[in-house]
């Protein structure tokens, strides 16, 4: 396993340890996880690539609702994804790409096409004027889903680069309904 995915694997271990938040399982390794009623099961499928394709590591997660046995495709993914739920209306997920950024979605179950995707495009629209330099000048930028309250997701921001060499540690708090969010960094100042 490269040395980046090792330490990266265990930051996150550690953040979720220390956080009390959803139990996170890593894709594809886990390969499914079921809801907590056991309603809907998550599941990694590998994809089929043509020889004349890039060549990569591709994979799928696919939601099945146990009692019809109906099948949804949620999403293609590259390398390894952090998935969680929040009850039985929500799948957590947390994509990562490579080593310099992740970004967080959730999945309703209520409503398959209502998927939120949290980004760095995303985050630079709606956090305040004098947040933006941090997440638009440093290179390192990692969102990851926490937890759902209500409709309320819970995320860590962090990273490092030019803006902050030592780097920085954000919770936020985006509010689904209302499309707003609030971040504070860790030790509450902002």
């Amino acid at each position: 396993m490269r040395r980046w995915r090792i330490c990266l694997l265990l930051a996150l271990a550690i953040f979720w340890a220390e956080n009390a938040v959803a139990q996170f399982v890593l894709f594809p390794k886990s390969g499914e996880l079921a809801s907590p009623s056991g309603r809907f099961v998550v599941r990694n499928v590998e994809r089929d690539k043509p020889a004349s394709e890039f060549v990569g590591i591709f994979h799928s997660l696919w939601l099945e609702d146990t009692s019809t046995r109906r099948s949804r495709k949620l999403c293609d993914y590259f390398d390894v994804t952090a998935v969680a739920w929040s009850g039985d209306d929500f799948l957590l997920m947390t994509e990562y790409f490579g080593k310099k950024s992740s970004r967080a979605l959730v999945f309703p179950t209520a409503h398959p096409d209502d998927v939120v995707v949290v980004d760095k495009p995303t985050l630079i629209r709606l956090v305040p004027a004098e947040l933006r330099p941090t997440l638009r000048q440093n290179d390192h930028v990692f969102i990851e889903a926490s937890r759902m309250e209500g409709t309320t997701l819970r995320l860590r921001v962090w990273g490092h680069g030019q803006h902050d060499a030592n780097g920085f540690r954000w919770r936020c708090d985006y509010a689904m309904a209302e499309g707003s969010i609030t971040c504070l960094d860790q030790s509450g100042s902002r």
